[in-house]
């Protein structure tokens, strides 16, 4: 008998090892996953915290504005209002200097009117100098700076600026684009980390020490989640270099916000006409019939169907409109614009905010809603309760790293190396993916390719070491 004929053991056949089953796609991106969700956490961290606290501290703002400038935001409410040009002289009378930008007529009853000033001495350029009026008595009540026309005075500006660039100018900026950047990833991969623990391994109730700080951690951040990823996306849309690629997508789909058309035929009876009511430096209009004035204005817009609030903004030259805005940014958003004829008091033209393209109303809705505007108190509500959320995610976070290490340091690491159990199915198209969120999101896409190449090279030196140098799928 030959040896190829030759039975085999019994025992050699039973003991044979099956074939190693092959990862499922899950297994093999759960350790890159959180892996990721653990570096981008304890590096990120620092500045999401900086940004979940002066985020905070920027939704209480509102109401605290409201106490703290009462005196010139406030006023007893009378039987009637004085003309509109009777009250921007009486707040040019008390501030002459600088040119008058724009006017907000009283919101409603009990309010006082707003004369914004541009160019004055000791007041930044990206912001106005706001002269408070009593609508009924013309009294001035008050000046304080104010930013953008929402109405922030010093406290919310001060505040705002801090969370968004930390009073650095544009470098400073870097800091809100880069914690943006990330928020939706470290908030995506911990989502996807948590849905795939067994229902057993998710429950706070019974837990201890670790386990139960996970367990608060990842609740939490499930309940906060699509918050946290609204704040994200509507942060980057103003931010210096995702904003600035975001601005050109929508331009090339023609989605850009519009504007009225200001134009009106040059020359005629109304060129030379004075601004707001008044010239330059704040006296009576100069030339007869030059202006038809504010209240005129007001009243045209008015019968266009534009309700409080307003802001007025005077013609730029003699060849301009008065342009008539609403600003309200709370729900319903009121943004219609109106175009007025100084010499005529026609309108010449009517932008209704019901007509803008898609992406415009939904950037409009997505900025007031990340402001705090967009539905009023319970907006900032909500976004004081996602800021103490993520304040007390990374505190969670940074204990379970402390945990993991068993009070080392600096808590003991995910090994690395995960990339390697992904298959190429899977991983030619994560790396075409990080390369387009390069291009888009480059706060993102840099780092995020960073640490790839870093996580394979240490990886690789560490494998061929002949150590274990990534964490186990299940």
């Amino acid at each position: 008998m030959s040896v190829a004929s030759q039975p085999r053991p019994a025992d050699e056949s039973r003991h044979t090892p099956p074939p190693p089953a092959r990862p499922s796609a899950w297994g093999s991106l759960r350790p890159l996953i959180l892996r990721l969700h653990f570096y981008a956490g304890a590096f990120v961290a620092p500045f999401l915290l900086v940004a979940a606290v002066t985020g905070f501290l920027y939704a209480c703002s509102f109401q605290a504005e409201k106490i703290l400038y009462a005196n010139e935001t406030t006023v007893p409410v009378g039987s009637s209002e004085l003309p509109m040009a009777q009250q921007v002289s009486a707040a040019r009378a008390a501030h002459p200097e600088g040119t008058v930008s724009a006017v907000q007529p009283a919101p409603e009853p009990g309010t006082t009117t707003r004369v914004l000033l541009s160019g004055v001495p000791g007041v930044d350029a990206d912001h106005k100098l706001a002269v408070f009026v009593n609508p009924y008595t013309a009294e001035v009540r008050g000046a304080l700076e104010q930013y953008g026309s929402t109405g922030a005075l010093p406290l919310r500006t001060w505040i705002d600026e801090f969370h968004r660039d930390l009073h650095l100018g544009q470098t400073g900026r870097l800091y809100s684009e880069f914690a943006a950047s990330w928020l939706w990833v470290i908030a995506g991969g911990g989502l996807v980390l948590w849905f795939g623990r067994r229902r057993a391994r998710r429950r706070i109730r019974g837990a201890t020490g670790r386990r139960r700080t996970l367990a608060l951690h990842g609740t939490v951040g499930a309940w906060a989640a699509a918050g946290l990823f609204v704040l994200s996306a509507t942060g980057l849309t103003w931010s210096t270099y995702a904003g600035a690629t975001i601005g050109d997508v929508r331009e090339a789909l023609g989605q850009t916000t519009p504007t009225v058309s200001a134009a009106v035929a040059p020359g005629g009876e109304h060129a030379g006409h004075g601004t707001a009511g008044g010239d330059t430096d704040g006296g009576p209009s100069a030339g007869p019939s030059a202006d038809v004035g504010l209240d005129a204005v007001l009243a045209a817009a008015r019968a266009e169907g534009l309700s409080d609030p307003v802001e007025i903004v005077p013609p730029a030259d003699s060849s301009s409109a008065y342009v008539v805005q609403q600003i309200q940014r709370s729900w319903p958003v009121k943004q219609d614009a109106v175009a007025v004829d100084p010499a005529t008091g026609e309108v010449t033209d009517v932008l209704r905010f019901a007509d803008h393209p898609p992406l415009a109303k939904m950037s409009r809705w997505g900025i007031d809603a990340h402001t705090g505007t967009l539905f009023g108190i319970a907006n900032q509500i909500v976004l004081a309760a996602l800021a103490l959320s993520l304040v007390l995610l990374i505190g969670w976070g940074y204990r379970m790293w402390w945990k993991r290490g068993r009070g080392s340091a600096f808590g003991r690491p995910i090994p690395r190396g995960a990339w390697q159990d992904v298959p190429p199915h899977l991983l030619v198209p994560l790396m075409a993916a990080i390369a387009v969120l390069g291009y888009f999101v480059p706060l993102l896409g840099i780092p995020l390719a960073a640490f790839l190449a870093v996580d394979i090279v240490l990886g690789e030196i560490a494998h061929r070491r002949g150590k274990r140098t990534y964490a186990p799928a299940g």
